[in-house]
């Protein structure tokens, strides 16, 4: 496979986590969009990822596994993408059924704070979107406040819910960026900060978490991602080259209505850094009858 020109998205979510399509029908989305290399990164979750694999194969698009693991870093919540590593490994399976834990309790307190200010019902109606009940979102209860006419869309819930200062809101504390790095690579893959653009971190803080991260064994940044424009692509790039670090391309694809960007349809990655897979080569789950 050719490093950069390679169509590769390693970002997106299933009915397993947030999104709303099967994991076979992603499958077959990513192919029918030209999709060569596919993960699923479902969030603190990796049940979808034997149907995931099985369903690559079936469409001929090579497979590397996939998670977007939580993290509580300088007080905010940042993402951590795992990829190529033994869905089968133990302390992988039992820190992040740790980080699912608190999902529950906090969805609760977020339907509770949502009954503050008149809205009834959210928790029931965020669970009727989601179809793994432990994993209740901030993404299920934005369906149901645009299902119930509260909301326009999703972008007009996160403008007036659920964000810190917002009815809705409730913090959690996930996994350390250590845990998380450390799961991930005693399983064999490689960790990956999923689109930095998005946090809201001085640049000191930014550089405080790709310092950490780099120090914790940490071999990858989203480059290229629904999330970035073309000039945090460029921003990102220079921090790739800076510590070190892999770059990642991925939509980030949640669901046909909600996703600005589907699967395979990024920019390609920058000539000049290296691409993720080219890392994880070894750990490529290829097409049939077609060679890594």
């Amino acid at each position: 496979m050719s490093a950069s020109i390679l169509n590769a998205d390693l970002h997106c979510h299933s009915v397993v986590s947030d999104g709303t399509l099967t994991p076979e029908q992603l499958a077959e989305r990513a192919r029918a969009r030209g999709v060569d290399l596919w993960a699923l990164t479902d969030h603190d979750e990796i049940g979808g990822q034997q149907r995931a694999a099985a369903a690559a194969r079936d469409w001929g698009m090579h497979y590397l596994s996939g998670v977007e693991i939580s993290v509580t870093f300088a007080g905010q919540t940042v993402h951590i993408v795992g990829l190529g590593f033994d869905p089968t490994d133990v302390r992988l399976q039992e820190g992040l059924a740790r980080t699912r834990g608190g999902r529950s309790e906090r969805a609760r307190e977020m339907a509770d704070s949502l009954a503050k200010v008149g809205i009834r019902g959210a928790y029931e109606g965020a669970t009727r979107y989601a179809g793994n009940p432990d994993l209740v979102s901030r993404t299920h209860f934005a369906r149901f406040l645009v299902e119930t006419g509260v909301c326009r869309d999703t972008s007009e819930v996160f403008r007036r819910f659920l964000t810190e200062g917002k009815p809705g809101f409730v913090p959690h504390r996930w996994a350390s960026l250590r845990d998380a790095v450390g799961w991930i690579r005693d399983a064999g893959g490689a960790a990956v900060v999923a689109h930095p653009a998005r946090y809201k971190f001085s640049a000191t803080e930014e550089y405080a978490l790709f310092s950490e991260f780099k120090a914790h064994g940490g071999q990858g940044v989203e480059v290229v991602t629904g999330s970035h424009t073309a000039a945090e692509a460029i921003t990102y790039a220079g921090m790739a080259r800076e510590f070190g670090l892999a770059a990642s391309r991925g939509s980030d694809f949640h669901s046909p209505d909600e996703s600005h960007t589907d699967l395979g349809s990024l920019p390609w990655l920058p000539g000049n850094l290296q691409p993720i897979w080219e890392l994880l080569a070894t750990r490529i789950q290829p097409a049939p009858g077609r060679a890594t």
